[in-house]
Parts: C-alpha cells; sequence; structure tokens
C-alpha cells in the first residue's frame, strides 16, 4: 500500500474503530513510520475539502464519511494486485485454504467481521507478502482468488482489513455484488 493509504486507513482505524476522532501528526508519523511531511502532504487535501479542522497541537476529523470517498476515489486496488489466479472450488473452501500470514479483505473481511453477507460472492481478496503459487496454482479462466500487497502495519489490526479498508476495497471493485457489500457496510459504519 502506499503511504498515503496507509495515513487514511490509520486516521479512520481511529475515527470508526476506536472512537477518536482527534489525532496529531507526530502520533501518525510515528506509528507508520513516515516522515512528518508525507503526514502533513496527506491531509492538505483534506483541509481544502473540509474534513479535517488543524489546531496547533492536533487535527480533529469533522467529515470521517468525506475522507472516507475521498480515499475511496483515489485508490487504486489493481495496481496492489500481484498475483491472481482460479481456484476450482467453493468459496468457505477457498477462505479455508489461505495461509496464516494473510490478512482477509473485502468480501471475507466483511463475512468474518459480522458473521453475515448481504450477497452470495465468488471472489476472495487477500493482503499477503507472498502468492501462494503452491497452494493456489496458476491457472486458466477468470481469477477468483487475489493476492494484493501486504505492508507489516497491517498487522495490527487482525486478521482482517479495518472498517475504512475493506470499504474502499469494495468501492474498488467492480461487480453487483460489491455494491450490496457496500451499502450494508456503509450502513453499520454509520450505526
Amino acid at each position: 500500500m502506499k503511504k498515503i493509504d496507509l495515513i487514511y486507513n490509520e486516521m479512520l482505524y481511529n475515527y470508526y474503530e476506536l472512537k477518536n476522532k482527534k489525532l496529531t501528526q507526530n502520533y501518525l508519523s510515528r506509528k507508520l513510520k513516515v516522515s512528518l511531511s508525507t503526514v502533513n502532504n496527506a491531509l492538505k487535501p483534506l483541509v481544502s475539502i473540509n474534513t479535517i479542522e488543524v489546531n496547533p497541537m492536533n487535527f480533529i476529523m469533522t467529515d470521517a464519511h468525506k475522507i472516507l470517498l475521498y480515499w475511496a476515489t483515489k485508490r487504486k486496488l489493481k495496481s496492489e494486485i500481484f498475483y491472481k489466479t482460479r481456484f476450482e472450488d467453493n468459496i468457505s473452501n477457498i477462505e479455508k485454504n489461505m495461509p496464516d500470514d494473510i490478512i482477509f479483505a473485502a468480501f471475507s473481511a466483511y463475512k468474518l467481521r459480522f458473521s453475515e453477507i448481504p450477497a452470495d460472492y465468488s471472489e476472495v481478496y487477500v493482503y499477503s507478502e507472498k502468492d501462494c503459487k503452491k497452494r493456489f496454482p496458476e491457472r486458466k479462466g477468470t481469477a477468483n482468488v487475489f493476492f494484493l500487497k501486504k505492508d507489516k502495519i497491517m498487522n495490527n489490526y487482525g486478521k482482517t482489513t479495518t472498517l475504512a479498508q475493506t470499504f474502499v476495497d469494495l468501492w474498488n471493485i467492480n461487480t453487483w455484488y460489491a455494491q450490496e457489500f457496500l451499502k450494508a457496510l456503509e450502513k453499520k459504519m454509520e450505526g
């Protein structure tokens, strides 16, 4: 993931999951191991679209939903895919066959987090440091297993992507069922 994606993810993780809307640039810099100038540059567009209020000692997220939508439109999920293949099995078995060091994303992340699915789905997205070609060999046909580049900082959030990253990833998947997941996730995030 790009550094800007890590910054927005951490900000929105704090807002939606930790219920913390006040952060400092120094906190983001230290936590994500990025420079203060990188954090500052990531915040500039958020200031210009009136989603954060910058104070001398911190900043406050005043419109997290707008930050979420801004990130979703800027993120390029396809560029993060480093391996994809077709695997002939049902989705539950594909998910069960994933190695321990992956992080589930998109549909699987939603299912694991909420123990429900708003629609049937036929693709598994995971963040990984390896492509698992032995477990999921290259096959012809429409891909249904996608491996995305995993940053080590993502391990801090657990076995699934954060709510915000799940939303942003679903936003970037062009299937009818991704839209169903997005609608359901948006309701849960607002509630």
